[in-house]
């Protein structure tokens, strides 16, 4: 157990890997899961296979055991979660009498160090469960609370990759803590999937400094974004961003042999969506997505990386104000700004912040107040472009910068509810 205290006092107690308390807790989150030996048997989807002639490997994007189960086929070989779909699963009372034993392991900490240990527990119980029924890889997010804590992160990480090295990736958020960690999680041969990115540029910063086994890019969100701010009708905007996205991050090369980072299209709002996505290294969609695509969808894929969607802003719309073009370009001081990092001996995350101001990238990792930050979590997933449209012209903000806290915010707001329900089985 490590403590830590803040600049603001906040304290922070971690539990670290290799110890024995971490090992019984491993025990505990295995007992009676089976999640190893002969895979179940799946059976082929003849839709899937006619529809997907391309390399894109297909996932689902849930948590829900029996929604997955209804859909799951030999041509899906991946499953994505975030603290959103765990807290769907603990509400549901799922784990009830699990929080008090999973509390038995856990004497002598602090009240809001137990939640948060619980919280990892049955994140990594729930994650292990799908594994157990599908063999695949799975996707497990972090505490919100650590995103900013590159030593705790780094901590649950190597737990996490620990419990279950052969199936799950560690959700890591692209922030610069994040990215500090999932630098020495890819040096330790952990795979990491960078979460929350909204722009090619933070996909290459990303995978230029850290290699990370997969970034994302949350594209209907910045559907969203164009849409629900009337800046556009929104339409492309996010499958331009991923397309540019696979590009940029295909364009990284390792040098040392290891494998490149991968690219996953996410949060996907219809099956339509999937066809103008193809050729994309991992497509995620939620079950429902997957449902739809049997309805829409006839003719088989065809790889669109060579397509360049055109998208536009609604008459009268100022660009100087978006800056929608910052989702897909990459601009010499970017690349100049990550060429500096990577060769970086070692970088906290306020230097790494600070070397991308020093490049004149102020907007990347922009410094925002406390009331800001709490304007944007009010705001929810889509940041209102009005408030921030002054930011964005003046280059310290950006939208995929924005959206990227606003993810971050969204996620915390879900764990504070599951915290919540922890707390509640704990009184």
């Amino acid at each position: 157990m490590t403590t830590k205290t803040d600049r603001e006092g906040a304290i922070t107690e971690t539990i670290l890997p290799h110890t024995e308390q971490s090992k019984q807790i491993a025990e505990s989150i295995r007992r009676d899961i089976r999640w190893r030996g002969p895979a179940p048997e799946t059976t082929e989807d003849p839709f899937w296979q006619r529809t997907n002639p391309t390399n894109t490997q297909l996932w689902l994007d849930s948590g829900d055991l029996e929604a997955i189960g209804d859909l799951w086929n030999s041509q899906f070989s991946g499953l994505t979660t975030n603290n959103s779909l765990l807290n769907a699963e603990v509400q549901n009372g799922t784990y009830d009498h699990f929080i008090p034993e999973a509390a038995k392991l856990l004497p002598g900490i602090s009240e809001s160090a137990r939640v948060r240990e619980i919280a990892f527990i049955l994140n990594l119980r729930h994650a292990l469960k799908l594994v157990e029924r599908f063999r695949c890889r799975v996707s497990v997010e972090l505490h919100t609370d650590v995103a900013n804590d590159v030593e705790a992160t780094l901590a649950y990480a190597r737990r996490c990759h620990e419990l279950c090295p052969e199936y799950f990736l560690v959700k890591v958020p692209l922030t610069p803590a994040g990215l500090v960690a999932i630098k020495q999680l890819s040096d330790e041969g952990i795979r990491v999937n960078c979460t929350l990115g909204f722009s090619a540029r933070q996909n290459y910063v990303a995978t230029a400094f850290a290699r990370p086994a997969y970034v994302n890019v949350f594209l209907g969100r910045l559907n969203s974004y164009i849409a629900e701010n009337d800046l556009g009708d929104g339409e492309w905007v996010g499958e331009k961003t991923t397309l540019a996205s696979q590009a940029a991050v295909a364009s990284c090369e390792t040098g040392n042999g290891d494998e490149r980072t991968q690219q996953i299209a996410a949060s996907l709002r219809d099956a339509e969506q999937l066809q103008r996505l193809a050729g994309v290294d991992v497509i995620t969609m939620p079950t429902k997505v997957a449902l739809q695509a049997k309805d829409v969808l006839e003719e088989p894929w065809r790889s669109q990386l060579d397509q360049h969607y055109e998208v536009k802003l609604h008459q009268g719309v100022d660009p100087s104000l978006v800056g929608v073009e910052k989702l897909w370009e990459i601009s010499d001081l970017e690349r100049q700004f990550v060429e500096n990092a990577a060769k970086a001996s070692s970088l906290s995350p306020l230097q790494l912040q600070q070397l991308a101001m020093d490049h004149g990238v102020d907007d990347l990792f922009p410094t925002m107040s406390e009331q800001q930050r709490q304007a944007i979590a009010d705001q929810g997933k889509v940041p209102v472009h009005q408030h921030w449209q002054e930011g964005i012209r003046d280059g310290s903000l950006a939208i995929d910068s924005l959206m990227t806290l606003a993810g971050l915010a969204s996620f915390a707001a879900a764990q504070a509810e599951l915290d919540q329900r922890i707390r509640d089985q704990l009184a």
